[in-house]
């Protein structure tokens, strides 16, 4: 198995859970390519079992430039994507929270749930990446 986890991040939240991602995954056998949506494109998303794009939500629930432009570089719409991202309930409350991840997994038309996280991954919110991703993975099977 392959996966590709891909993230844009400018607070080093959303890459702190792409590498929470890739190391359970890791863990599980899984080849990983962790790529930096902002430095760094793969060449070939049919090698990959997974697909992982992660973002974090701008100015008034808006996807980062950066995250659309990967889209179009991707060209297609793959069936093996699961979105995750971080956000801030207090920048817009609940109805701005992680729009973005909802707009990628909506436009994905992903089969999982998308994961959202509130700022950083850290304490509990690890136990609910890993929960998330045991569901990725188990679906997937």
């Amino acid at each position: 198995m392959k996966a590709l986890v891909s993230y844009l991040s400018y607070s080093g939240n959303t890459e702190e859970v792409a590498e929470l991602i890739g190391a359970h995954l890791v863990a599980e056998g899984v080849y990983v390519d962790l790529c930096d949506i902002e430095s760094d494109r793969p060449r070939n998303l049919a090698a990959y079992d997974y697909i992982f794009i992660g973002t974090f939500t701008w100015a008034q629930g808006q996807t980062p430039v950066e995250v659309k432009d990967f889209v179009y570089d991707i060209g297609y719409k793959p069936d093996n994507v699961a979105v995750f991202g971080t956000g801030d309930t207090q920048f817009g409350g609940e109805n701005m929270f992680c729009a973005a991840v909802d707009k990628l997994s909506k436009f994905y038309n992903s089969k999982w749930p998308s994961l959202k996280i509130e700022q950083s991954p850290r304490g509990s919110q690890e136990e609910k990446v890993e929960q998330w991703l045991e569901g990725v993975l188990h679906d997937a099977n």
